[in-house]
């Protein structure tokens, strides 16, 4: 029997032949409410084409905070979509990498084995093509996305996926064999040998452009005029303490301004460019099947950590963010019909308030747990007794330990953790320590934290206990280093997202049900009409869909 799976709910499918979901012959009871049974779409009303955007580190708050001055795409989807205010990204290790990974699997971290970045894409194997970096590749993926799902339907179903960052190119993608193209340092777009031997020649002609490389010595100075912003422009906590002001200003050296692009708000806009292209070439959305444009839109998460979410930067670099998607969608629908285009929207994760600013607030005090400290005393002894310091490691938030390099030591794994677990309750800024063993008998209805930190480890990882700080504490992973603005913990303001679908399948309005990113992937499986093939966490979000399959979202 095949199933659209739930996270509680399974919606029964009537047939085992997928050619029968297709011809309508599939009925599926919505969660709640008794409703009656819902059809998937008519071939008819399939789009032709999923664009799914993942804006790296865009709070939800920011679309409220700046609303009234947003006129382009950020305005298009807010206004005409059906928005989403209380998602999260419901797992507690709030990074890129894991965030991706969630996206287009439907799936949490415990299940697509994407814990945290250092074990993300990384891959000496996995060489760059015409550029020098680290190599990367979906290796360490398990499992499925929406891009599987649909090849498995049709096989003529492609998928372009771009990013300046290599884990936000690869992972909503997973290891499908499909076009993924990220950043380098030297100014160009590259991929890995997992996907190709050579660049194709329409991702040279790109780079050829070397667009990058025309921006320096250009200034970045605000859209708007200065009544328009409320934050204060020097800041002196913010730019790691050097408390930068407008104009920022690009390298003068070509070769500078593409290694410093990044950082900057115009690489949205050439990634984006990237993506027309790409779109172009490829003919995506141009035949019978479902075809997938993912794009990870980094700048926000680079300028966020630098001068925080309450800066003058930030805000100015949502209203570029708002007109360069506005000026992208009106060049995809000026080739690709509207009625066959479905848009979705999310970020990977949120982001703290820079701790000083916030207690410059008056908000509390700046906490910062150091980490050396914590972990100091507990490697000296271990090494001291034949246990390598790898195999008692805390990486983002967890420690790990390597049990059988301690039994060769003839040191107890348990005693050393449950003391370790001791002296971290007692650390200040510490707010709870959890074995990872006792996470699935804790509350995880109404204890988000365990729940989220749940969600994020799979039961084969060796992950002993996670520590979770007090809100708004930072970790400090070096002394005397002045830290940026950060995320990862399972707390609200770094798992809020914004989630919002835009199209013809869509009820446009602000719905208030808490959802998770996960629940994003099988809602579009279902309105392609495609059948996802292993089992989900996320649930189709039937309130959200137009009754008839066709609602007013292509305004």
């Amino acid at each position: 029997m095949l199933t659209l799976v739930h996270t509680r709910i399974r919606t029964l499918v009537t047939t085992g032949a997928l050619a029968s979901v297709l011809a309508g012959a599939v009925t599926a009871q919505p969660p709640a409410g008794g409703a009656a049974p819902r059809l998937p779409p008519a071939p008819a009303d399939v789009p032709s084409l999923v664009v799914f955007i993942t804006v790296d580190q865009l709070r939800p708050d920011y679309l409220e905070r700046f609303g009234a001055q947003l006129t382009g795409g950020l305005a298009r989807l807010t206004r005409g979509g059906a928005v989403f205010t209380n998602a999260f990204q419901d797992h507690a290790t709030t990074e890129t990498a894991p965030g991706h990974a969630s996206t287009m699997s439907g799936r949490f971290p415990r299940s697509t084995g994407i814990v945290r970045n250092t074990a993300g894409v990384n891959d000496p194997q996995g060489t760059l093509l015409e550029a020098f970096g680290p190599g990367a590749s979906p290796f360490r993926f398990r499992g499925s996305t929406l891009t599987d799902w649909l090849r498995a339907k049709d096989p003529r179903s492609r998928a372009l996926s771009v990013s300046r960052k290599d884990r936000g190119a690869i992972l909503p993608i997973g290891r499908s064999p499909e076009e993924v193209y990220w950043y380098a340092s030297n100014g160009t777009f590259t991929t890995s040998v997992w996907y190709h031997d050579t660049l194709p020649s329409w991702v040279r002609r790109f780079n050829d452009r070397k667009l990058p490389q025309s921006y320096a010595g250009r200034a970045w100075t605000p859209l708007l005029p200065d009544s328009a912003y409320a934050e204060a422009d020097a800041v002196a906590a913010e730019d790691a303490g050097r408390g930068g002001v407008f104009p920022h200003t690009m390298p003068t050296r070509p070769d500078s301004a593409a290694a410093f692009f990044g950082e900057f708000p115009w690489m949205d806009e050439v990634t984006l460019a990237l993506a027309m292209q790409g779109l172009r070439e490829m003919q995506l959305g141009a035949g019978p099947q479902t075809d997938v444009l993912a794009i990870s839109l980094s700048t926000t998460d680079a300028i966020g950590h630098r001068y925080g979410p309450d800066s003058k930067e930030l805000h100015d670099q949502v209203l570029r963010l708002d007109r360069m998607l506005g000026t992208f969608f009106d060049s995809l629908f000026a080739v690709r019909n509207p009625a066959r285009v479905v848009v979705a929207l999310t970020a990977d994760h949120g982001v703290s308030p820079y701790p000083d600013v916030r207690a410059a607030r008056g908000e509390g005090r700046a906490v910062r747990v150091q980490v050396p400290a914590l972990l100091g005393t507990f490697r000296r002894t271990l090494a001291e007794r034949g246990v390598d310091s790898s195999a008692f490691s805390f990486d983002d938030f967890v420690l790990f330990v390597n049990r059988p390099a301690f039994a060769r030591a003839k040191v107890p794994a348990d005693s050393v953790i449950t003391a370790f677990a001791a002296h971290a309750r007692a650390t200040p800024g510490v707010l709870r320590v959890d074995a990872v063993r006792s996470l699935a008998g804790q509350d995880t209805v109404r204890d988000a934290i365990a729940r989220r930190w749940y969600h994020s480890l799979p039961p084969d990882l060796g992950a002993e206990l996670t520590v979770t700080l007090q809100p708004y504490a930072a970790w400090d992973y070096a002394p005397n280093i002045v830290s940026f603005a950060e995320h990862g913990s399972p707390h609200d303001y770094d798992a809020h997202v914004p989630v919002i679908f835009y199209g013809r399948p869509f009820k446009a309005g602000r719905y208030a049900d808490f959802v998770r990113v996960v629940d994003m992937a099988p809602t579009l499986a279902w309105t392609t009409a495609t059948e996802p093939t292993e089992r989900l966490d996320g649930r189709i979000l039937w309130q959200a869909l137009a009754p008839d399959g066709v609602g007013p979202g292509t305004r």
